[in-house]
């Protein structure tokens, strides 16, 4: 009993306490900011809203429309547009990267009769970025060391060509118009990409369809279209999905010129220094060369990117 007791002289001493805070006046700034905080925060709350999205009229990928009708490609196609319209903050990533790296990837695309909308599937495989899969698929079109060796690329730990932006584009060039050869549809070829052209036969034959649309596949291919095509329809749209930039906002393309080498390099800094740059920004450019020379026993030729002047201030 006395233990209560003594529970509640805490507590009555405890709302004596706040009760004596709360009395004590905030100095007249304070109060004033604290105030314009409550209403900038009651204003943000009023103003963020939640919407369903309306599945635009007309949807394709390479030209094929998505058969929107059917009630199992709509939810599809909705999920994409609402998982990637508010998760906003890797979206507008993708805006700004894709200022700085279309450019680089779509002349290559139209140069080997792809169509454009596959610089999307860079955008989903990898996010523009140079990264490494936990099966250790790389670079921004996620290719596996043997398909690189497979279509010529140059894979070692002097040398890797799956960082070789160009290299790697024109690769994945080609193995989606096989793909295309085979199945007759670049919606087909697009999911080839991502589960291989033999298992795409495969399950098509096993199912007897003919077309992606149609085909009952694992939760990763069955989304991979249409994750292709909502980052297009984003993409392409920005203030319709509620993203709002300026140009300035994202990032920049930087033009390079190449310079050619055809015998070893000892030093790829002492190397950057003679074209006014360093070694970091070298590598920004050419992630490519994995270390910090080149053995090129072979005297192969390499062409290596070096930034135009005037885009980079260094320190000294």
């Amino acid at each position: 009993m006395k233990r209560i007791e003594r529970i509640f002289a805490v507590i009555g001493l405890l709302a004596i306490v706040a009760v004596a805070i709360n009395a004590v006046q905030l100095p007249e700034e304070e109060a004033k900011v604290d105030a314009e905080q409550i209403e900038e925060n009651e204003k943000m709350i009023n103003d963020y809203n939640v919407y369903a999205l309306p599945i635009p009229e007309g949807l394709n990928f390479a030209g094929e429309p998505v058969p929107v009708e059917n009630p199992d490609i709509k939810e599809r196609m909705d999920r994409e547009l609402l998982v990637n319209t508010y998760w906003q903050s890797n979206s507008l990533l993708l805006f700004k990267r894709a200022n700085k790296y279309f450019p680089i990837i779509e002349p290559i695309l139209a140069a080997e009769g792809v169509p454009d909308d596959f610089k999307y599937l860079a955008v989903i495989e990898s996010g523009l970025t140079q990264a490494v899969s936990p099966a250790r698929a790389t670079g921004f079109w996620q290719i596996l060391k043997t398909t690189g060796r497979e279509y010529g690329l140059e894979v070692n730990d002097n040398v890797d060509e799956r960082y070789h932006i160009e290299k790697s584009t024109r690769v994945a060039c080609t193995y989606l118009k096989k793909a295309k050869e085979r199945f007759g549809s670049w919606t087909a070829a697009a999911a080839a990409y991502n589960a291989g052209n033999a298992g795409v036969s495969r399950r098509m034959k096993s199912q007897n369809v003919d077309t992606y649309y149609d085909l009952l596949l694992g939760e990763e291919t069955g989304r991979y279209v249409f994750r292709i095509i909502a980052l297009k329809e984003i993409l392409n749209h920005p203030a319709q999905y509620g993203f709002n930039f300026k140009k300035q906002d994202l990032y920049e393309y930087i033009p390079t010129y190449k310079v050619s080498v055809d015998s070893a390099v000892t030093d790829f800094v002492a190397f950057s220094e003679r074209f006014g740059i360093n070694y970091k920004i070298l590598k920004l450019h050419n992630p490519w060369l994995r270390e910090p020379h080149l053995n090129n026993k072979s005297r192969k030729q390499y062409f290596i990117d070096i930034p135009k002047e005037g885009y980079y201030s260094l320190g000294k």
